[in-house]
């Protein structure tokens, strides 16, 4: 059961309402993640600009969407491994590229680079060494590209966390977790 109201679209005024409408208009409905994070204006409005501008981003939905759920399973976050894997597929991934993003592996050099280091990130609380943003420059990221894996890593980690610690329903369809949270 969560444990946080999750605001209805249908009482929501001022701003809030208006970025529900985009987040349906966009989703075709309002995911329940989004009614959460809804019961602090400022948070939202800081979650849906975070989506917006990564979306539009160098990465491409995909890889995008390939990071999520490496650090959706990486976190124990049910939510958002079934939220970012339909959405991966939507983004031209096939169920074995993200299932194989699920377990921070790519047949693709530069997505598994991506894929390592954003997991790399996660469990060592972003001390990596030189070497591994060398290893990025080496399969072809350059440094803005390096920093946007940083914010969809930072993104990813606000989003589990939102899920898991208040136990958001989830509304997708489900994807079992491959690994328990290192």
């Amino acid at each position: 059961m969560t444990r946080t109201t999750l605001t209805d679209p249908a009482n929501a005024t001022g701003q809030t309402a208006e970025q529900l409408a985009q987040i349906k208009g966009a989703f075709g409905m309002v995911p329940n993640m989004f009614k959460a994070v809804a019961t602090s204006p400022a948070a939202l409005t800081s979650m849906w600009g975070a989506f917006g501008a990564l979306g539009a981003g160098r990465l491409g939905a995909k890889l995008g969407e390939q990071i999520a759920v490496a650090i959706a399973d990486r976190n124990n976050c049910s939510y958002c491994l079934a939220a970012h894997t339909g959405l991966g597929r939507k983004a031209g991934a096939t169920a074995q590229e993200m299932a194989e993003a699920q377990a921070g592996r790519s047949a693709d050099p530069k997505t598994a680079a991506a894929l390592s280091f954003a997991i790399k990130i996660v469990d060592t609380r972003g001390h990596v060494s030189p070497a591994d943003v060398v290893e990025l420059r080496n399969v072809g990221f350059d440094d803005e590209e390096i920093v946007e894996i940083v914010a969809h890593i930072a993104l990813n980690l606000f989003t589990n966390y939102l899920n898991v610690a208040l136990d958001v329903p989830v509304d997708f369809p489900g994807v079992k977790l491959t690994r328990a949270a290192a």
